[in-house]
């Protein structure tokens, strides 16, 4: 979920292992780290491997594809929130994403604010310093290093943890919030490896706590019309979709005040597939019921030469600069086709390293019509004729009934974070079955490993994990959730 619009968006800080500063600079956490001279099936592992490892026989899987562990726990589909009257909130995490998001928990009716966490102090005094202005009792503040969210996690008076930090961290920190009895949310990606994704999963199961990618995308004004749309058949049976992330990063990966470090920028000398799938995957997912009836199967991925951070690097960073010792791998454009079970099409993008106008694309078609945004643009029989785009704004009526109750959303993304938070928050409030589990967090985060790992193999196609264990096939809710009749 860190979509970075038009404007930048607060999300990543910073390094890469596990302390916000120098460690994590060095990549490498215990078994969350990726070091340099990490082989390709450490990312790309399949369910065979995390089945030998664990010691559990796997199960069996079609047409070859790995096969998947055996469960430890039970499904985690369809389970809800325990009801709270009031949600306690830790926050892990607050940089530029972190240290935004907190004003929209503050806004929030039934959140408290109980306990933030983050190594840098002035950080956490600031939002310590909100937390109180809203009137709430201060925080507990953790800022003594690059473990003490341990600690945070520990507590007993929390019911959500929220995470907002830097990629490497994210696996290790949603593992300890399961493991503390607590539910969490994490930006995107959710893990960096395929392991990581299955233990996530495995975890949520024998937890039973909910480990969620919060994918703001999601949430957006067009793609929740759409996505009614789509189950109105208005778009007819579907067959093909696309999304991206297509962002011009280059000034802010540059720059040493904006991301705490270097640590976004690094990623791009070691992997050379699509780093940040998930704004454009998660929408459409949604839209063709993905984990709810369909479910993808296999990614083939193709990357452009790596040139951009270099060029950008030699016409803008000064003889000396730490960067200078960089080689940068990760494709400038990284373009994947992912197929369903039921054969549909979907056209994933990334690129963050060349100029180009913001976009995630986000295209829907099937049998009766086609839409496009980045301009949104639909053309739909019978309404529409003679190959001419329509207006998209005629289909106001179709909105989700979060933005027809909340039309002006306050925050970023143009409102799409604060309906995205809302909705977390009330489904834990009123006790729901939350939007989405840990079985999309995983299979919206798999093309980071597969991507890379197809890459490589010159688009050779990479099976993608059923995280579900075979539930996919019972169509279920998800993001098109009606409203709440005891709100």
């Amino acid at each position: 979920m860190h979509d970075e619009n038009a404007t930048p968006e607060p999300d990543e800080k910073n390094p890469e292992g596990h302390s916000r500063r120098s460690v994590l600079r060095t990549a490498g956490v215990t078994g969350t780290g990726l070091g340099l001279g990490v082989g390709l099936g450490a990312f790309a592992g399949g369910g065979t491997a995390h089945a030998a490892a664990s010691g559990a026989p796997a199960e069996s899987a079609p047409d070859g594809e790995p096969a998947a562990p055996a469960a430890q726990g039970r499904t985690m589909i369809g389970v809800p929130f325990e009801r709270r009257g009031t949600v306690r909130v830790g926050i892990i995490g607050l940089g530029n994403r972190g240290g935004g998001m907190i004003d929209l928990f503050l806004a929030l009716d039934g959140v408290r604010v109980v306990a933030l966490c983050d190594p840098v102090k002035d950080k956490t005094a600031r939002a310590a310093a909100k937390v109180v202005a809203a009137g709430q009792p201060a925080p507990a503040t953790y800022t003594k290093g690059e473990h003490d969210f341990v600690d945070l996690c520990a507590r007993g008076d929390l019911d959500f943890v929220y995470v907002a930090t830097p990629w490497d961290l994210h696996f290790e920190m949603a593992r300890t919030a399961m493991l503390s009895g607590k539910h969490v949310g994490v930006e995107c990606p959710i893990a960096m490896r395929l392991d990581q994704l299955w233990e996530l999963v495995d975890l949520s199961e024998r937890t039973r706590r909910h480990c969620m990618q919060l994918e703001n995308c999601c949430y957006g004004r067009n793609e929740m019309r759409v996505l009614r749309m789509a189950h109105a058949g208005k778009f007819g049976r579907l067959l093909h979709g696309a999304g991206a992330y297509n962002h011009d990063l280059r000034g802010l990966m540059f720059d040493p005040d904006y991301y705490e470090g270097p640590w976004r920028r690094l990623w791009h000398t070691r992997l050379r597939g699509d780093l940040y799938p998930n704004h454009g995957f998660g929408p459409v997912a949604n839209y063709m019921d993905v984990n709810r009836g369909d479910r993808v199967t296999r990614i083939s991925s193709f990357g452009t030469p790596s040139l951009g951070l270099a060029e950008y690097r030699a016409e803008h960073m000064p003889p000396g600069d730490p960067s200078w010792k960089e080689t940068y791998i990760e494709s400038d454009r990284t373009i994947s086709l992912v197929q369903t079970a039921k054969g549909r099409v979907i056209r994933l993008e990334h690129d963050v390293s060349t100029p180009h106008p913001y976009s995630r694309i986000n295209s829907l078609g099937g049998t009766k019509g086609v839409f496009e945004d980045y301009p949104e643009r639909i053309y739909i029989e019978p309404d529409h004729t003679d190959d001419a785009w329509g207006d998209f704004s005629a289909y106001a009526e179709w909105d989700h009934w979060l933005w027809k109750e909340h039309s002006d959303p306050p925050g970023g993304h143009g409102g799409m974070d604060y309906i995205m938070l809302f909705r977390l928050m009330q489904s834990i409030r009123l006790g729901l079955v939350p939007d989405f589990d840990v079985y999309d967090a995983a299979t919206w985060t798999a093309p980071v490993p597969l991507s890379h790992a197809s890459i490589k193999a010159h688009g050779a196609p990479q099976a993608i994990p059923d995280f579900t264990r075979g539930l996919w096939r019972k169509e279920r809710p998800g993001m098109d959730s009606p409203k709440p009749q005891d709100d």
